[in-house]
């Protein structure tokens, strides 16, 4: 599947702004699914420096300086990705138990698995909770098959929280997601792979894009897509394996990887710093159509 992405960030500050350096994940991965063909920024006030390296994570950063006053900031970013549909057949041949799996994990000395442990660890976003460790046990049951109890915990995170975009914050706490249980795809992603992290499995977040498509008969609204988050759960041997618990599915040939991280501080869209500005206004609009 053949996409074009125009993803529009715009801020608006009640001050000018003399200074503003910034660092942008707005570039899509380039892996074995997913071929990004370019990823063109324009940027105003245009840019006195612009630059690009790759994060230890192996995302694309574009590094931007402006060093002029301005009240208004915006980034625009086309790309073109090809993404190409992932083979379930791991969902079917792996068939080790979580146990086998966190065991593998923690004695592992391998590369892989040295890497993977990583992805284990308490993150900004996501705390070590007993409360978390008490939700995933309930999917993961003695021997159950990690992939198995995986597709659980997803199932029982679509049914059990409400989607709601009015009631967290990038600054709300998982706690506070999980005694409400509401939030939004970003929340879900940190409370699975928090449940996953408190049984020993690695588990990261994947954030991107999900093409969405109008109800029949009716065209499809500019700036009508939004950015997602999903997770990852890692299969030693196999590699990784996506999910999506605000869909309840395994992500395929519509969802567009843009970074990969521990959390979402891992792959923010867009952060820096900036002298003045005062009080701001922050608005996004994404558009993912078939080419």
């Amino acid at each position: 599947m053949k996409y074009r992405i125009k993803h529009i960030t715009l801020y608006e500050y009640s001050e000018p702004v003399s200074l503003c350096q910034n660092l942008a994940r707005l570039s899509p991965l380039n892996n074995e699914h997913q071929v990004c063909k370019f990823s063109q920024f324009e940027i105003s006030p245009s840019p006195s420096y612009l630059g690009e390296h790759s994060d230890y994570f192996g995302n694309k950063v574009t590094r931007f300086d402006i060093p002029e006053q301005h009240q208004v900031l915006e980034v625009t970013v086309t790309s073109e990705v090809i993404v190409v549909e992932r083979p379930q057949t791991m969902l079917f041949s792996f068939d080790a138990s979580w146990e086998q799996v966190r065991d593998e994990v923690q004695r592992g000395l391998s590369p892989e698995l040295l890497l993977a442990k990583e992805f284990t660890f308490a993150s900004r976003f996501i705390p070590t909770l007993d409360a978390l460790k008490e939700y995933a046990l309930k999917s993961f049951t003695p021997n159950r098959p990690l992939l198995d109890g995986t597709r659980h915990l997803m199932h029982r995170i679509f049914t059990e929280f409400k989607y709601d975009p009015a009631f967290t914050t990038l600054s709300t706490p998982l706690e506070t997601v999980i005694e409400h249980k509401r939030g939004v795809c970003q929340d879900f992603a940190h409370l699975a792979i928090g449940c996953l992290r408190s049984i020993g499995i690695p588990a990261k977040y994947v954030s991107g894009y999900i093409e969405t498509l109008p109800p029949e008969g009716q065209e499809k609204l500019e700036g009508a897509d939004a950015s997602h988050a999903w997770f990852a759960v890692f299969l030693p041997g196999s590699g990784w394996m996506e999910f999506d618990p605000t869909n309840d599915i395994v992500p395929g040939n519509q969802h567009i990887r843009l970074a990969t991280g521990r959390d979402y501080f891992d792959v923010t869209p867009l952060k820096g710093v900036l002298f003045g500005g005062g009080s701001n206004v922050l608005s996004v609009s994404v558009d993912v159509a078939r080419i």
